[in-house]
């Protein structure tokens, strides 16, 4: 028989319904309070990160005599948008705009080509030397451009290519290894099992790789082409090497040969460096969710 005491008193091992609300109340306020605080943090970071893009945004509408003030001047009165025609007029923009375009996807359609099929058959083929050859490859990442450099310019000039858009395209129809190793790494995270019913069905290595592993690899294929377009777009060296003739150069060369041309004219340089930004802003802002879910998801499995 137990006695009152053990009757009334509450189990051990139980806490009373009002002891268990406070501490729930207490921990939902803790995770409420370190959300704000990393909202905060990124908040601030994103502030401090936008602001040299505003500036040059902000400078490429001033007068001359507004840019170098102290205390600056953050908004431009007036604003003077006459620095973009005057700036994109004084040299042959569209002539340049189309030359970068032209590099820059012909490179984008060729890399993803090539580094896919490699990439593919380094991940999902079976073959003698297979992974003797990836570390090759892989080693090629230490060697930096500049020790390439003159033995690649000896070659174009012998093909007759210097002076061509050719050297700043054809390289990357042969791969570019660091895209091979991300799409490698993306494609061993695919179940193997999907190759093996998709060989069952009577489908082809190429069948497997079109039918099954690109449509999976839209994340990875729209981050390798993400960073190759910058890359192209943004490449100074290759065109400053390969391109004598005005009429070829890209933007990254016509704008230094603009500065120097012209001499520091902050607010058309400005207003050429905006309009040379601004597209790659752009396509990262619809992009983003794409290329961010291939970076997390490329390397789940070695």
């Amino acid at each position: 028989m137990k006695s009152v005491e053990q009757i009334a008193a509450p189990p051990a091992n139980k806490q009373p319904p009002l002891t268990q609300a406070l501490k729930q109340g207490s921990w939902s306020q803790q995770q409420a309070i370190g959300r704000a605080i990393s909202h905060l943090i990124l908040f601030t970071a994103g502030i401090l990160y936008f602001l040299p893009f505003f500036w040059l945004i902000s400078t490429s509408l001033k007068e001359l005599d507004q840019i170098f003030t102290f205390p600056p001047i953050w908004i431009p009165d007036p604003i003077r948008w006459q620095n973009y025609p005057e700036a994109l007029t004084y040299f042959p923009f569209l002539q340049q705009l189309g030359n970068t375009l032209k590099i820059a996807i012909s490179a984008v359609g060729l890399t993803v080509l090539s580094s896919t099929l490699v990439a593919y058959s380094f991940s999902r083929l079976r073959w003698y030397g297979r992974d003797l050859l990836f570390f090759l490859m892989l080693s090629t990442l230490m060697l930096p451009y500049q020790v390439t450099m003159i033995p690649l310019f000896i070659i174009f000039r012998q093909l007759g290519w210097v002076n061509t858009l050719l050297p700043l395209i054809v390289p990357h129809a042969f791969g570019v290894p660091f895209f091979i190793f991300l799409l490698r790494q993306f494609f061993l995270s695919l179940p193997k099992e999907l190759d093996d019913a998709a060989t069952i069905d009577g489908c082809s290595e190429l069948g497997v790789l079109w039918r099954i592993i690109l449509p999976l690899s839209k994340p990875a294929l729209a981050t390798v082409a993400l960073f190759q377009f910058l890359g192209s777009w943004n490449d100074f060296l290759g065109p400053l090497i390969y391109l004598n003739d005005p009429s070829k150069y890209t933007l990254s060369l016509g704008i230094q040969v603009f500065v120097s041309t012209v001499g520091v004219q902050w607010g058309w340089m400005m207003a050429v460096t905006t309009v040379l930004t601004v597209p790659v802003v752009i396509l990262f802002f619809f992009t983003q969710r794409t290329f961010i879910q291939g970076i997390a998801l490329t390397g789940i499995k070695g």
